[in-house]
């Protein structure tokens, strides 16, 4: 049915089972090019919906923060140590450019911490281009190669979305900020 042009939805309904369980089966199954062109216009409508759905996102997320005072700034730092930050050094290891380049930005302009102070440790498999990693964190970051503390080298291939590998940022000396950051994650639960 897939490689006909149904989509999920028709399979399913079709079938009478549930949309989760057509998905699983349908995985690698092509659509051949006689049906894909009824398969692209059934899917329109669906594209369009997704659309608006987004902008009307945005609308509300630019009502709802338009700018954010230090003390917000602080928080997000706080919120983002707390699920991503590791519990005994002063580090934080992600695959996303954006919260590495939020949390930089943070311990640089929120805690005031010198950029020389700050150390990353590039992760990344055999399979990938090393210096086209580097230049990408060093750029995310805004650091240059005197911070690179290492670069892991992990047998075998990359898999799933692990574009530039894992970037993790940690302060040297920062035992005292580490400490304000637990705490301001402490009277957050207390708070809420």
């Amino acid at each position: 049915m897939r490689s006909h042009g149904f989509s999920l939805p028709e399979i399913s309904l079709k079938l009478r089972v549930g949309q989760g369980t057509v998905w699983r089966h349908i995985q690698g199954v092509k659509i051949s090019d006689k049906y894909k062109n009824i398969w692209l216009e059934k899917r329109k409508p669906s594209i369009r919906r997704k659309n608006e759905a987004l902008k009307r996102a945005e609308m509300l997320a630019n009502g709802t923060i338009s700018d954010l005072s230090e003390k917000e700034k602080l928080l997000i730092l706080a919120s983002l140590y707390w699920a991503e930050g590791a519990k005994a050094d002063f580090n934080l290891t992600n695959t996303d450019p954006d919260l590495i380049n939020i949390f930089v930005k943070g311990l640089c302009n929120s805690l005031e911490i010198s950029r020389d102070r700050l150390r990353l440790n590039v992760r990344i498999y055999e399979d990938m281009d090393r210096e086209k990693c580097l230049k990408f964190w060093f750029r995310v970051t805004g650091l240059s190669s005197e911070n690179l503390s290492s670069v892991n080298v992990l047998f075998g291939k990359k898999s799933g979305k692990l574009k530039y590998g894992m970037c993790r940022v940690r302060v040297t000396k920062g035992g005292d900020m580490l400490k304000y950051l637990v705490a301001l994650r402490h009277k957050i639960v207390e708070i809420f």
